[in-house]
C-alpha cells in the first residue's frame, strides 16, 4: 500500500497534473532521521517477564488502506485523475501470481485502476522489453512492477533498468537504489517491503537510532532495501547471510532482527535475547488441505 501512495504522489507532483489540492495524508515515517545531535544511546535493561507483544500488521495495513481510499477518491474528484498501475507477469510461478492477485486486489480495495500484462515462461526478452516500453509511454499507468523473479533466460537487470525510472514503483532501478544508499538523496520510490518495516516499527513506538539492527538475508528486493533504510534511520546494521559464520552470536546482540529468507523456523529461541523485536519478512507458501 505504501507504494501506491507513493504514486499518487508522483501524480500530484507530475507538472501536467499541477493543482492547488493537498491531499489528506495520513503521516509517514520520513526517509532520514534526524541526525545533527548525537545522544548515545542508553544502556537497555530487559525485563525477561515482559509479555511479549504481536506487531499486527494487518491493522496498520487496513488503516493506511483507508486513508488512502480517502486520498485517492479525493484526487479523482479535484483532478479528474485515477492513479495506474502496470503489472508485467512472466510465467506461472505460484508465489507470483499470488502476489500479483493481492496488489491487484489492493489497488481495486483503494480505487487505483490496474492493468496486467501477463506473458509466457518462454517468452523472449524483447517481447518483455517491449510491455515495459508500451507501459512506460501510457499515460494512465504511473507506476510499473516487474514481478520478480523472472525466468533464467530473462536479464532481470536489462529489464528493471527499462522501466521508467520515474514509474518504478518498485524502487529496483539503479538510480532509486543508488539514491536511497547516499544519505540525503531522494529515491522517488523506496521498496515497499522494507518501507512497510520501518512503518511497523514507528507506529509500535520501536526506537531506532543508536539501536542494533540484524537483517537476515541480503536480497535486492527485500534485505539489501532493508538495511540500507536501516542505516538511513541511524541503526548499527549487520548482515547475516549463508556464508556468515556463527550467525546466532550475531542475531543475539540484536535489538531488532528482520529476516527476509522465508525459511519457516530459521531463527530459533536460542537466537534471540529477551526485549528484541522481530519481523519476519519473508514468505512461505504452506499447502493447507480443505474439508468440507
Amino acid at each position: 500500500m505504501l507504494e501506491m501512495r507513493s504514486i499518487c504522489w508522483r501524480i500530484l507532483c507530475n507538472r501536467s497534473f499541477s493543482s492547488s489540492v493537498t491531499p489528506n495524508c495520513f503521516p509517514l515515517v520520513s526517509l532520514d532521521r534526524p541526525h545533527d545531535i548525537w545522544h548515545p544511546p542508553p544502556t537497555p535493561h530487559y525485563n525477561t517477564h515482559k509479555k511479549t507483544v504481536e506487531i499486527d500488521g494487518k491493522s496498520i495495513a487496513n488503516d493506511i488502506k483507508a486513508t488512502l481510499a480517502t486520498e485517492v477518491n479525493h484526487m479523482k474528484n479535484s483532478i479528474k485523475k485515477a492513479p495506474g498501475l502496470g503489472v508485467i507477469l512472466v510465467g506461472e510461478r505460484k508465489d507470483s501470481r499470488s502476489f500479483v492477485r493481492i496488489k491487484k486486489k489492493a489497488c481495486e480495495e483503494v480505487g487505483i485502476t490496474s492493468v496486467v500484462v501477463n506473458l509466457p515462461e518462454n517468452c523472449t526478452e524483447t517481447e518483455v522489453l517491449d510491455a515495459v516500453s508500451a507501459l512506460n509511454n501510457q499515460e494512465s499507468v504511473h507506476g510499473i512492477l516487474v514481478q520478480l523473479p523472472l525466468p533464467c533466460h530473462l536479464s532481470e537487470q536489462k529489464i528493471i533498468n527499462a522501466v521508467n525510472v520515474e514509474k518504478d514503483v518498485d524502487g529496483f532501478h539503479p538510480v532509486n537504489v543508488g539514491n536511497l544508499a547516499m544519505t540525503g538523496r531522494e529515491p522517488l520510490f523506496i521498496p515497499c517491503a522494507s518501507r512497510g518495516c520501518i512503518e511497523l516499527l514507528h507506529r509500535y513506538g520501536v526506537e531506532i537510532i543508536g539501536r542494533k539492527a540484524v537483517v537476515i538475508g541480503r536480497s535486492n528486493i527485500t534485505g539489501l532495501p532493508t538495511s540500507l533504510l536501516l542505516q538511513r534511520h541511524h541503526a548499527t546494521v549487520s548482515v547475516v547471510h549463508k556464508f556468515t559464520k556463527n550467525p546466532e552470536e550475531i542475531t543475539r546482540e540484536a535489538d531488532i532482527l528482520v529476516s527476509d529468507v522465508g525459511v519457516p523456523n530459521l531463527v530459533r529461541g536460542h537466537w534471540l535475547k529477551p526485549g528484541v523485536v522481530v519481523i519476519d519478512m519473508g514468505s512461505t507458501l504452506v499447502a493447507v488441505d480443505f474439508f468440507i
